[in-house]
């Protein structure tokens, strides 16, 4: 029985991780926790999450609400992160940050917490994308430089962040896969006289509009042919199993950082 803590219990990913964490035979809910002066504070988080009374109250301290836990889960906006961190390895709580954006003094903390504690980082934690981050690495090293690589992502009209986690990490796997710099080769939306695409070039596109959950594609225009490969989510449950996983994969673990591929054992 693996005991869990959920950070931003009272956001749309906390409720649909507690949602199925209550369901799960082989997972207790020990803590809950939200920001400070979060209108939720003191509810119950089954209730909240639409599971029924669980006795579980939200909490604002993250020390009440990790003291009991094997594994926290966060998905929280990232300058609450390094508090989540600093309070999971007090407890020796693995640690399952879904939270994109990280700051690159964040991710050295994380690196740092490792050393002391399992934490699994990942900008998507669903198992369909995650599957497509090796598809599209696989694909980006068989497809010579003639087949041109563009990322285009779609999230619904709140989301804050772009280009999303996601696409950013997909842009990184197929950089590397062409050996392609970064801060050179990559462009970021396109507007007025640009003149022809230069060669090796990445263009990443963000749309943003309505309550699309989250799709993204990367393509390959050859000469032609169009090889498209895509991923859509149709609902916030595609994250949280893909969280839970994690939870139960870290659980088992003393220490050290780890990914989604290496969770699905795809890596």
């Amino acid at each position: 029985m693996i005991r869990l803590a959920v950070a931003g219990a009272a956001g749309r990913m906390g409720k649909t991780i507690l949602g199925l964490a209550f369901k799960d035979k082989n997972i207790q809910v020990t803590g809950a926790l939200e920001q400070a002066g979060s209108a939720d504070v003191g509810l119950d988080a089954g209730i909240l999450a639409g599971a029924g009374e669980s006795g579980i109250a939200i909490s604002d301290k993250p020390e009440t609400a990790l003291k009991k836990a094997d594994v926290l889960i966060d998905f929280t906006h990232f300058s609450a992160t390094p508090r989540h961190l600093e309070t999971a390895v007090k407890f020796k709580t693995g640690y399952v940050v879904g939270t994109t954006a990280l700051p690159a003094e964040t991710l050295a903390k994380l690196r740092a917490a490792s050393k002391k504690i399992p934490v699994v980082q990942s900008p998507n934690m669903s198992i369909g994308v995650n599957l497509l981050l090796k598809l599209a690495e696989i694909a980006a090293k068989a497809l010579d430089e003639s087949y041109d690589m563009e990322i285009m992502e779609i999230h619904h009209r709140h989301k804050k962040d772009s280009p999303s986690g996601t696409a950013m990490k997909l842009l990184e796997v197929v950089a590397a896969a062409r050996k392609r710099n970064l801060s050179r080769d990559v462009v970021y939306g396109r507007e007025g006289d640009i003149g022809a695409r230069p060669h090796g070039q990445i263009g990443t596109l963000a749309l943003r509009g309505g309550d699309v959950v989250g799709d993204h594609t990367l393509y390959f225009f050859g000469d032609g042919e169009r090889i498209e490969l895509t991923h859509k989510a149709s609902s916030r449950e595609a994250f949280a199993k893909g969280a839970l996983t994690a939870a139960k994969f870290i659980a088992k673990r003393k220490n050290g950082l780890y990914d989604m591929a290496q969770v699905l054992g795809i890596s």
